[in-house]
């Protein structure tokens, strides 16, 4: 079935991604990419689970159906399949499930932490839109008005002799503690992390509507980006396109300034 662009199917625990996104990592990977439609990938660790083949899956893990999460990612598909592609999930959010678990693991309580933070909880969506390439070529996937926004913007900022490019966009829950792991691993604490990274579940990343933009040249994710014609640019025309900075100096959130950070939001949000 034709497709203006690729969607990412997301679960709790597995993500449906079009094979031909994905990068092989072995001689099989390749083989089986190349003929695949989609591909089941555990979020937790980034494992290829199945692909799946015109004529059935192929598993790439022993005892695939224990893997949890599976059964219910194929039969997000098949129902996909059965109508518009992806129209049915498109206004659908994955639950909240185990999250608190997460945020015990860091020592955190979530109302406590939206108290004292005034941040949001976010929800994943259950399907987001390709919006082309990050500055790494890894996919860069965001909602789709986001998605449209991000596009028509870049668009904009090249017509104007400003290079823009993408960071980061969609994380998800899983994602995200992670980089608690890997700084807690490096010796940081859990608050000195809180001023650079919302806790999982509190990040704007977590809803595809916000990415990181940056500028070729320029160091990712710095506070550098600000004397850039790129966030000069984005200051006087970021908002025509519905995104907006989200930690400005001395924000109430205890989150450091990020020039970088943008976040598309609708007209009346």
């Amino acid at each position: 079935m034709h497709r203006s662009t690729p969607l990412l199917i997301n679960t709790e625990t597995v993500e449906l991604w079009p094979a031909p996104l994905l990068r092989a990592r072995s001689n099989l990977d390749a083989r089986l990419l190349a003929r695949a439609q989609w591909v089941l990938r555990r979020k937790r660790d980034g494992r290829y689970l199945a692909a799946v083949l015109a004529h059935g899956v192929h598993s790439l893990v022993p005892r695939l159906p224990r893997e949890p999460g599976v059964e219910e990612a194929l039969a997000l598909l098949d129902g996909a399949r059965s109508r518009p592609f992806g129209a049915a999930l498109e206004d659908q959010w994955l639950p909240l499930v185990g999250l608190q678990q997460r945020l015990q693991q860091l020592g955190l309580d979530a109302q406590r932490y939206a108290h004292d933070s005034g941040l949001a909880l976010e929800a994943e969506p259950c399907v987001l839109h390709w919006a082309g390439r990050d500055r790494f070529a890894r996919p860069l996937w965001l909602r789709r008005d986001a998605a449209q926004g991000w596009r028509r913007m870049r668009l904009h900022a090249a017509r104007d002799g400003v290079a823009l490019d993408a960071i980061s966009g969609f994380r998800s829950h899983a994602y995200q503690l992670g980089i608690f792991e890997r700084k807690l691993a490096r010796g940081q604490s859990v608050p000195q992390i809180l001023k650079v990274n919302a806790a999982p579940g509190f990040s704007e990343h977590h809803s595809g509507h916000a990415l990181d933009i940056g500028t070729p040249g320029d160091a990712p994710a710095e506070e550098t980006f600000e004397a850039t014609a790129a966030f000069a640019w984005l200051q006087a025309n970021a908002a025509a396109h519905g995104f907006h900075l989200s930690y400005p100096r001395d924000n109430p959130h205890g989150i450091v300034y990020e020039p970088w950070h943008w976040c598309w939001k609708p007209a009346n949000g």
